[in-house]
């Protein structure tokens, strides 16, 4: 994530607090009024709105009231639980809110010099790639008196009704706010990278292997600092309906603890060691908890020791917090967003992940090859024509992540807009020596394909092999016009780069040293029957394709005489009539042995299927043909463009 700070609006916090301290006027700030249109731009509020100053509301208002909590957080009027359950969760992360909260400590109310107040405040979202600092003024509406939007448990805690207006003034007005994803807003306090995951369709709840490798999962991203929430899908009429186990459907819940319990008592639990993995969670509205097994007063709690209990904080109070079975969580909830906070620094001692960048668009340009919102792969006319980024997996297998991520669209829904657009994103195995964009699906192997829906992030954990990959992110649909910002993390750097030539650029001195005529692909899959040549009877083999001048070369098998190669090279020719040759080679720890090879002259055909080619030794007639034949696969166009 990036550490510059950009104004939101050109607005500056300091110069701005500045001149309000030397004309001696309280801030009002001009880019975010206090008119109805701040307010709503479709459903007025019931009741006479008034903006008041926090000193109106309370004789002694502070930012913090005995710091900064997860309890202190209640949802008002506005439909924002997605919104106040992120901001429960940014409570527990001291690292977190700090950056959020920005000079909290400079901000904070000062009894010994009020001159200094200036009723300005300002906080730092990460924004699309970048951290926005957002000014906003202290006037907060109310009715009767009283805080209709977020507000704390004590009337005179302000820090959490003043984050919701900054996060309502980037998003246009607080109605905006009425609808929203827990996983985004925690995206935006701290640049992690979200996964939604989909709890029904994962089928935890019927099955105890995947249920504890999830618990797993879930508990490392909690103690490493990650942010986890939860909701219980619901259509539009059953929409914050509360169900007899006393949870809420629709409704985002924040997740506050992940933790396997010791049960038992004194001694003899740690000498048994015998746990049970439970979650807590937090209810926004700061009541109505699960009422189930191992709810606040319930039997279950018997089975802890005294010590145990108080170590969790346990209170038999309706504060909206409470804990469950991890087994009744995925029972009871069917989507939980998963928010990693993904170490990417170099002077950590701890596990590091390398992260590549990259801002594009889907957008229409004159020519056919440069329309660039070509939609998915349903659409195979227009896909290629889709943004295309290469990037190398180097070790012999590597976990990639991916996080494709699309402009927040919420400020434009009091436009009749703000819908998210539907995408997602394609990976392909391609040529280990390709350079140049793909202009052709069938001659590429399709590794996996993400989800496409029309969330704001899509992301995606694969493990792939060594080699080189092309992502091609998407619409869904062509001619679909957004922008968006790709983020892909690998273990070590993967020389990650966007395509953009089609075929090898003409230079000026492209007329003496020749411009390619041809383009051949090379797939070779596989080998069977070579000779054997290890003492030990087997032999480490490998692929070596050269073509004029250029050199390819596969993994390595290990003690087998039928190795797969899964290999696939691209030569771009400037003399079609020189030949290729795939040599087969095995692998010494004194010297590489030679093994066989195929000479492929100038007169290639396309084959659609892998074909058996007997290997021969280098310069020897066929007659002297050596044992062992490899499968491959040819493709010869004249067209530099259609590969």
């Amino acid at each position: 994530m990036f550490s510059a700070v950009t104004p939101f609006k050109n607005q500056h916090y300091t110069a701005l607090k500045s001149e309000c301290q030397e004309t001696k006027k309280l801030f009002e700030d001009p880019e975010f009024p206090c008119t109805n249109a701040s307010l709503y731009y479709r459903t007025p509020l019931p009741g006479r709105v008034e903006w008041k100053r926090p000193r109106e509301i309370s004789e002694d208002p502070h930012l913090f009231v005995e710091g900064i909590s997860a309890h202190d957080l209640n949802q008002g009027e506005v439909g924002n639980c997605w919104f106040v359950a992120a901001c429960s969760c940014l409570a527990l992360k001291p690292d977190l809110w700090q950056k959020v909260i920005t000079n909290w400590k400079e901000q904070e109310w000062d009894p010994k010099h009020p001159e200094r107040y200036a009723g300005i405040f300002h906080f730092q979202f990460w924004i699309f790639g970048k951290w926005t600092d957002v000014v906003v003024d202290d006037r907060l509406p109310t009715v009767n008196g009283k805080l209709i939007y977020c507000h704390s448990k004590l009337n005179n805690e302000f820090w959490s009704p003043l984050l919701e207006k900054a996060y309502a003034k980037l998003s246009g007005c607080y109605e905006s706010l009425n609808g929203g994803n827990t996983g985004d807003a925690m995206v935006d306090f701290s640049g992690a990278v979200a996964e939604a995951l989909d709890l029904q369709a994962g089928d935890y709840k019927s099955k105890p292997a995947a249920q504890d490798k999830l618990f797993s999962d879930l508990l490392k991203v909690h103690e490493s600092g990650g942010i986890i929430s939860c909701s219980i899908r619901a259509s539009n009429h059953e929409r914050e309906l509360r169900l007899s186990n006393g949870l809420v459907k629709g409704h985002a819940y924040s997740v506050t603890a992940v933790k396997r319990v010791r049960l038992g008592h004194g001694l003899i639990a740690y000498f048994k060691n015998e746990t049970i993995p439970l979650i807590r969670m937090r209810n926004p509205w700061g009541k109505h908890e699960w009422n189930g097994a191992w709810s606040d007063s319930s039997e279950e709690w018997k089975k802890v020791g005294d010590m145990e209990r108080n170590n969790l904080g346990i209170t038999v109070v309706d504060d909206g917090e409470f804990w469950m079975s991890f087994q009744d969580w995925c029972k009871n909830f069917t989507d939980a967003d998963v928010c990693r906070l993904i170490n990417t620094s170099v002077l950590s001692v701890h596990k590091t992940w390398n992260e590549v960048v990259y801002f594009g668009n889907w957008s229409k340009h004159a020519e056919p090859l440069r329309n660039r919102c070509g939609g998915c792969m349903n659409h195979r006319q227009t896909f290629l024509q889709n943004p295309q980024y290469l990037f190398d997996v180097t070790k012999e297998e590597d976990e990639v992540l991916i996080s494709l991520q699309q402009k927040d669209m919420k400020i434009h829904r009091p436009q009749g807009m703000g819908e998210n657009l539907t995408m997602g994103f394609a990976i392909f195995k391609v040529e280990m020596n390709r350079k140049y964009r793909m202009h052709d699906i069938i001659t590429q192997q399709n590794v996996v394909t993400s989800t496409y829906i029309n969330a704001r992030t899509v992301f995606m954990r694969s493990v792939l092999q060594k080699g080189r990959y092309i992502i091609i992110p998407s619409t869904f649909t062509p001619e679909v016009l957004g922008d968006f910002m790709i983020r892909i993390f690998t273990d070590v750097n993967s020389d990650c780069r966007e395509l953009v030539l089609d075929k090898p650029s003409v230079h000026c001195w492209t007329s003496f040293v020749g411009y390619p005529q041809a383009v051949t692909q090379i797939y070779v899959h596989s080998a069977e029957g070579l000779q054997i040549q290890d003492s030990n009877g087997g032999a480490d083999p490998y692929l070596l394709i050269s073509c004029e001048g250029s050199t390819v070369q596969s993994l390595g098998n290990k003690n087998t005489l039928k190795p797969v190669f899964d290999t696939r090279a691209i030569f771009y020719r400037k003399n079609p009539r020189k030949p290729i040759t795939v040599q087969v080679w095995n692998s010494n720890a004194v010297k590489d042995q030679f093994m066989g090879q195929v000479v492929l002259t100038a007169s290639l055909q396309d084959s659609s299927d892998p074909q058996k080619l007997q290997l021969r030794k280098r310069g020897r007639a066929m007659a002297e043909e050596m044992p062992g034949t490899i499968s491959l696969r040819v493709i010869t166009s004249r067209d530099l463009i259609s590969m």
